[in-house]
């Protein structure tokens, strides 16, 4: 064994403001397996995580509710730190962002990059509530959309036509929180400079080397920093008006600092309330440069832009270390859709432990399931439950239900001392196991660790226990194939452990073990060690489960009018260019052939900062290319469109757009259902081709 490292891992802050679902669990389960997996292999590794509380969506529901944020935040914590123990994610401390800790942190790193000229005061013009006497934030104003004149928009885009635009250019604007008429008012923000020359020369070495193990991410981060000489990134409004909750911003009375700035900083504050109550961590040796230490951070894809961009610059112009690496992982989808409420399919962490599902069920499906890239993962009902029974009851446990039984009553419990073939070569095994759980490469380890098994049933259906244990004079065989029957289950079982801490804890029992390491597979259990008696480990899913779980996820709705259609499909109208209509009036062919109709591929797909919904588009249509801005971003990540055929409307006038010009429109299908849906030409088609 090498010398053992010094890990912090961290996964991003859950808010404060709403419960943990199964999508939030992809991430936590994620990490807690590479932490297990690390302490296993005898490594000095922290956990850590906390609370994200701070913002005016905490303060204006604590003031609805009638509580003070303190009182929320704190009812919050107790629910999310409920889910994560149901799911077994063991963090080594989890904390809270309004805490001391983070305080301090936050203002050491903002006085020295204040010290280092990278803080700017500048003036700008917002929106504010003269009954509530609070600046408003975008989503916080509601009016006419400047563009079609669509009634009820929030203030940074329109969901009716897809259109992006300033707070400000709203017509007939009103506050969402009072109802108020807003009135614009200029106030004093300061921003971190991340346009510096120095942060952008810093951040195209470092985000290569924070996202090393992830191509796509790096690819991404390159796209939004631009080409050598290029600047694209903009400076960073890290304040906010009072009243806010959060951190008053040292020597600017009524100023405080932006959620997004003291997030992050609350997994060094965690780790600080941690150090506190273990001493044989310095906490300096994880936040200075030279400390020796590693630091990783978990991510959802969304948040990757913070985390590798504002996150590191920040850091290392305060003198702080950077991340070794950020992980970015894809979404969840429950079989193959978005999660959904009318589905039953947006699952909260506590509805599925309260119907009774065993939560090392998600655990190994998930894991199964994941990789290294960012893609999304799918939970699918039918192969969950498949997958579960066939994997972890009909293969892995059922080695030790069929073996134990005879040495408990045939062997006074003990076993005989074994060796062979199938035994060295799973232990060898191990090691390319753990390279994948060290890749984050759990489906690949899942699929060993299965073939394995495999491997271990069809070594007791050749000798075949229960046989033997019929034959006169067979009793030293049957002890010795049960007896390596139970060594190759407990193999398995280290190999497992990081996936299915508490089963490993019951089997562990069951075998009278001490904790197993991972270098507890460089040896068998010796000759005449006692096991107990064995006791069923895990069941089977049975389908009933799911569908009362769905039943118990479902949205309740009374009868009202017809619901209104949600943003998605207003959108994907939109990009139709026409609206739902009970009766469709028909048109002519002449109508129609109006309509430039074109093949395009997708050159390049990026997000756009600053709005919620549009990927922009670079498409190529043979003899030229064109921009366009496309509502599809809670349906599609940028990253898996490059490449790919689409249709557009090519004789579309072009539309000035807050992001750009947009030249044109992609078409996309919707229905009752939620998702918005690209449309692809057949293979063959190319660019420019017209679509008649």
């Amino acid at each position: 064994m090498s010398v053992p490292r010094q890990i912090l891992v961290t996964s991003a802050l859950p808010y404060a403001n709403g419960a943990i679902h199964l999508g939030h669990l992809v991430e936590y389960i994620q990490t807690d397996i590479w932490v297990r997996f690390q302490k296993m292999r005898g490594h000095e590794c922290w956990y850590v995580c906390a609370d994200d509380t701070h913002g005016t969506p905490v303060m204006l529901r604590a003031d609805k509710e009638g509580i003070t944020p303190e009182e929320l935040i704190a009812r919050v914590y107790s629910e999310h730190t409920r889910d994560f123990a149901g799911f077994h994610v063991a963090f080594d401390n989890y904390h809270s962002t309004h805490s001391e800790e983070t305080r301090f942190f936050a203002n050491d790193i903002y006085a020295k990059l204040k010290a280092a000229g990278l803080i700017e005061v500048r003036a700008i013009e917002q929106f504010f509530d003269p009954v509530r006497g609070m600046f408003l934030p975008d989503r916080y104003i509601k009016g006419e959309c400047p563009k079609c004149g669509a009634a009820d928009q929030y203030g940074d885009s329109c969901e009716a036509c897809g259109a992006a635009y300033a707070p400000t250019d709203l017509k007939n604007p009103v506050s969402a929180v009072s109802g108020a008429v807003p009135v614009r008012k200029s106030s004093d923000h300061y921003f971190f400079k991340l346009s510096d020359p120095r942060c952008q020369a810093f951040l195209r070495r470092a985000t290569r080397a924070v996202c090393k193990t992830q191509p796509e991410a790096v690819n991404k981060l390159q796209e939004w920093l631009g080409e050598e000489g290029e600047n694209r990134l903009t400076d960073w409004d890290i304040s906010r008006d009072a009243p806010y909750f959060g951190f008053e911003i040292p020597d600017a009375p009524g100023k405080y600092f932006y959620v997004w700035l003291d997030a992050p900083i609350g997994y060094f504050g965690s780790l600080r309330h941690l150090a506190a109550r273990r001493p044989e961590i310095d906490v300096s040796a994880f936040t200075r440069p030279d400390g020796g230490t590693e630091l990783y951070h978990f991510v959802g894809k969304d948040i990757l832009y913070f985390h590798a961009l504002f996150w590191p610059a920040e850091l290392a112009h305060a003198g702080y270390r950077i991340p070794t690496a950020v992980f970015a992982h894809g979404f969840l989808t429950v079989d193959g859709q978005k999660m959904s409420k009318s589905r039953g399919t947006f699952i909260t962490a506590e509805s599925y432990l309260k119907q009774g599902l065993n939560p090392e069920w998600l655990r190994y499906y998930y894991a199964a399931k994941l990789n290294a890239s960012m893609e999304d993962i799918d939970l699918n009902l039918d192969d969950f439950i498949a997958r579960v029974n066939s994997d972890l009851v009909g293969k892995y446990v059922n080695i030790a239900s069929r073996c134990a039984g005879f040495i408990h009553k045939r062997s006074g419990s003990a076993l005989a001392a074994v060796s062979g073939d199938l035994l060295a070569e799973v232990q060898v095994a191990g090691e390319t196991i753990a390279a994948h759980y060290e890749a984050r490469e759990y489906g690949k380890a899942m699929r060993e660790v299965m073939a394995l098994a495999d491997r271990a049933n069809q070594f007791v259906n050749d000798h075949a226990p229960w046989e033997l244990a019929k034959q006169e004079g067979k009793d030293a065989e049957l002890h010795r194939v049960c007896s390596e029957a139970l060594n190759l289950f407990r193999l398995l079982t280290i190999y497992l452990k990081p996936v299915l801490p508490k089963l490993a804890a019951d089997v562990e029992a069951f075998l009278r073990l001490a904790p197993l390491s991972w270098a507890d597979a460089a040896a068998l259990l010796p000759g005449g060690h006692a096991i107990g008696e064995y006791k069923h480990l895990t069941t089977r899913v049975e389908r009933k489960q799911i569908d009362a779980l769905l039943e118990a996820n479902k949205e309740s709705l009374a009868p009202a009018p017809a619901p209104q259609p949600h943003s998605q499909q207003r959108h994907a109208e939109h990009q139709q260019h026409a609206e739902e209509k009970t009766a469709v009036s028909h048109i002519s062919i002449d109508d129609f052939s109006k309509v430039d109709l074109r093949v395009a591929r997708i050159a390049n797909a990026e997000h756009v900062e600053g709005a919620e919904k549009l990927i922009k588009l670079t498409l190529d249509l043979g003899t030229e290319t064109r921009t366009v801005f496309a509502g599809i971003k809670s349906a599609y990540d940028p990253a898996t469109l490059a490449g790919r055929l689409t249709v557009m409307v090519a004789n579309l006038a072009p539309r000035k757009m807050k992001f750009g010009l947009s030249e044109g429109m992609v078409l996309a299908a919707s229905g009752e259902g939620p998702g918005i849906f690209l449309l692809s030409p057949d293979s063959g088609a190319q660019p420019g081709m017209k679509v008649k």
